[in-house]
């Protein structure tokens, strides 16, 4: 099975990363006679999917009737943003369909395989299923979850601190990780839908949580702030991106800041999680602090920890998270490390 057509397919879906949510990443290429004779991605979210693109990319679609289309997901078979792609490949008379993963989007959910099948189309599915989910592991997981896909994040020393001793005042704040990792970490932010923090940083780092030595689009920021605590001068209320605080007071809702009420006497993260899959948010990074890292970790509500872990030594402070992950990678940048880690309970097995 020409498995080398749905890897292309895979790379090339990766070129809407951060433009196409909520849709998934998908890529798509057209083969006749063993060569690819068409290919396409989708770029951005409203616009014209990777079917489409790599059809309008065949210089003869005569050649279509008797090649083969390969796409990492299933092909929309309902009205949305764009036309149903299987009404364009029915049209174009394309007599074989190689799909990687079905849809799991109600309005889609293997609809589009049986329309494809019911109109005489060939169709082979389950193509590089597990590499399929980990791409548009923040789709899935938001459609069978009902919750964004958690990414926690933290930095911390070579001796486990992810903070100085704030309680002394003779002892100066650092930062842990160089600057090369500050950018990727911004660049991070581009790639997700939401950003979450709890009061303790938002007061400590006055954070702006933005993607300034980055391009693209900035998160959706949010803090938890139960009793409307932190100054109002600190960046995170200053309007210029949409802004969401989750809190126990009510309050006057803003440009750009919407104050929305929680039962802090309840479970906070399954309020946040409902909230936000109601608004359509499919990922959200936590950046901190402590206690909601903790937090996350031991309700088990996590999908990656991303670990920065700078060469330098605190001694005493602030430990980072004991938690238990499956390192998926360790790379050195600079001078520091970034570990990634995943939830084996969340991943496929055997990826």
């Amino acid at each position: 099975m020409p498995l080398h057509y749905m890897h292309r397919c895979l790379d090339l879906a990766l070129n809407g990363q951060g433009s196409v949510s909520p849709n998934p990443l998908v890529g798509s290429v057209i083969v006749l006679d063993d060569k690819i004779i068409g290919e396409g991605y989708h770029h951005k979210y409203g616009a014209p999917h990777a079917e489409v693109n790599a059809i309008n990319s065949v210089e003869n679609k005569e050649w279509l009737k008797r090649a083969s289309l390969f796409v990492n997901l299933e092909p929309c078979s309902h009205q949305g943003k764009t036309p149903p792609c299987t009404d364009l490949i029915i049209e174009k008379g394309i007599p074989r369909v190689f799909i990687g993963n079905t849809d799991p989007f109600p309005a889609v959910n293997g609809s589009g395989i049986q329309k494809l099948r019911l109109a005489g189309v060939e169709v082979i599915t389950g193509l590089l299923e597990k590499e399929g989910w980990i791409l548009n592991r923040r789709f899935f997981t938001f459609h069978k979850e009902k919750r964004p896909y958690i990414i926690l994040k933290w930095a911390q020393t070579l001796d486990g601190f992810m903070d100085i001793d704030r309680s002394d005042p003779n002892i100066p704040f650092e930062w842990i990780s160089n600057n090369s990792l500050k950018r990727l970490v911004h660049k991070w932010r581009s790639e997700e839908d939401g950003i979450l923090v709890g009061t303790t940083t938002a007061q400590h780092d006055d954070p702006q949580l933005t993607i300034r030595e980055w391009y693209g689009r900035n998160p959706m920021r949010m803090v938890l702030d139960e009793n409307l605590s932190l100054p109002e001068s600190h960046h995170l209320f200053d309007q210029s991106t949409p802004t969401l605080v989750f809190t126990a007071k009510k309050s006057e809702n803003k440009p750009n800041l919407e104050f929305i009420t929680l039962n802090f006497s309840k479970s906070v993260l399954s309020q946040v999680n409902k909230i936000l899959y109601s608004r359509g948010t499919q990922s959200l990074i936590v950046e901190g602090g402590h206690e909601m890292l903790e937090s996350y970790l031991e309700a088990g509500c996590w999908d990656e920890a991303r670990v920065l872990e700078g060469n330098k030594f605190f001694r005493r402070g602030l430990k980072g998270p004991d938690f238990h992950g499956e390192m998926f990678s360790s790379e050195m940048i600079g001078s520091d490390r970034l570990l990634v880690f995943r939830n084996p309970e969340k991943f496929p097995k055997d990826t």
